[in-house]
């Protein structure tokens, strides 16, 4: 896939590149060595040297793991960034995947996503009811707790249980990756905002024996081009996600609509609760979530100011955004 699957090859590259052929990256794709949801595992054991993944799968094995592919209703990619890189997030996160023998790296964010595809119309929260919706993490808890049935599929079995109605709703990622899953020919209308993974964040793994094998210059280099990996990741979406919306409304019957205000509400309840229940009995994930959190609530506080004001400003001058569809 596009985005998701171009950043492990565009890492590798850069890799190569810039150690002038000593360091080479082989990558393979999912399935070709371990099931998709086996990746962390294979890394720690050794069996792969490094992966590329989203955090949150390793939710069953380490619970604090989510808040490093989204907080439902928490940070944005650029706040998500700020966190790792310069208010103490990554230093937490290799101290969680330490006891597995795994050093992690932001690998890339989506931006903020999609609310998923539907098989029916949405008017109420009552319409979550025993719906069958693909979606992972602890956005997953909280669909469930809304009233849905979570379900955790990986991408190559997304479109089938669509198709086939083993799933009634499926949250993959944006109009990018979604248009490329072909999405829209097995689904009608198309929900946000992406409530559930608002700055979707995937990771870089390496097992760290391997790592520490390497000469100070190829871990830095390691390290460089995880970053630019990261950045030049959130880029490809910012440009693709609007040119592949277009496409969705104009070139076929995607019906664009935004969650109902009561929907969002009972989300963010239920939210707020699974969170709570996470922190509980977990001083990893107090840890973090302290972390977290307080670097939410000093980012939001200047946001204020500058991206949301700006926004509104923008919003003032500029010629109003319209949907045809809506």
């Amino acid at each position: 896939l596009p985005g998701l699957g171009s950043a492990p090859e565009n890492f590798a590259r850069r890799v190569g590149e810039m150690s002038n052929g000593r360091l080479t990256v082989r990558v393979y794709g999912a399935g070709e060595v371990v099931p998709p949801f086996e990746v962390f595992d294979a890394v720690s054991q050794g069996v792969a040297e490094m992966g590329h993944g989203a955090s949150y799968y390793w939710k069953g094995k380490i619970p604090s793991s989510v808040f490093y592919t989204a907080v439902p209703f928490g940070m944005t990619a650029q706040e998500m960034n700020g966190w790792l890189h310069y208010g103490g997030g990554l230093e937490l996160w290799r101290e969680l995947y330490a006891p597995f023998g795994v050093r992690p790296f932001a690998g890339g964010s989506t931006g903020v996503q999609m609310a998923g595809w539907f098989n029916r119309e949405l008017k109420s929260a009552s319409d979550l009811d025993g719906l069958k919706m693909r979606i992972p993490g602890l956005a997953g808890e909280v669909f469930a707790a809304s009233g849905g049935t979570a379900v955790r599929l990986a991408g190559g079995e997304i479109y089938t249980s669509m198709q086939t109605g083993v799933i009634d709703a499926v949250e993959w990622v944006g109009p990018y990756n979604d248009r490329t899953l072909g999405l829209m020919e097995v689904a009608e209308y198309y929900y946000y905002p992406g409530w559930h993974e608002p700055g979707a964040m995937l990771e870089f793994t390496v097992n760290q024996a391997a790592f520490d094998r390497l000469p100070a210059d190829l871990q830095a280099i390691v390290e460089g081009a995880a970053r630019a990996t990261n950045q030049d990741t959130l880029d490809e979406f910012t440009a693709r996600n609007n040119e592949s919306l277009t496409t969705l409304l104009e070139e076929h019957s995607t019906k664009l609509r935004p969650l109902p205000a009561d929907v969002m509400n009972v989300l963010h309840s239920n939210a707020v609760i699974a969170l709570e229940e996470l922190k509980k009995d977990d001083p990893m994930a107090q840890k973090i979530s302290a972390s977290y959190e307080a670097f939410l609530h000093g980012v939001r506080t200047y946001h204020e100011i500058s991206e949301r004001a700006y926004l509104n400003a923008r919003d003032r001058v500029l010629p109003p955004i319209t949907f045809t569809d809506q």
